[in-house]
């Protein structure tokens, strides 16, 4: 097996269990939040105010999904692809 290759795939897992862990944690939080202690996410954001913590936090959810997506993007087009490049060009260093 080519160490070009090994370096892709050990790369490319790395970055994917650490995007992985940042998708899913705190959308597990959340939603164990409100399954169990649904008081926290109906506290208002400020006194008098109609919204609830739940509605920023749920923004914030689908915001960081979309940074992580880009981030992976951004590796994938950068380094990952100048990996691929090596493994098929035979690159044995």
């Amino acid at each position: 097996m080519s160490p070009a290759f090994v370096r892709l795939v050990a790369r490319r897992r790395r970055l994917v269990i650490l995007l992985t862990i940042g998708t899913l944690l705190p959308y597990y939080a959340f939603v164990l939040i409100a399954g169990f202690a649904p008081k926290v996410l109906a506290l208002k954001l400020f006194p008098g105010s109609v919204m609830t913590i739940s509605w920023p936090l749920g923004v914030a959810l689908i915001v960081g999904t979309w940074i992580l997506t880009g981030i992976y993007i951004h590796r994938a087009n950068g380094e990952f692809d100048e990996l691929t490049a090596q493994v098929l060009a035979g690159d044995t260093q």
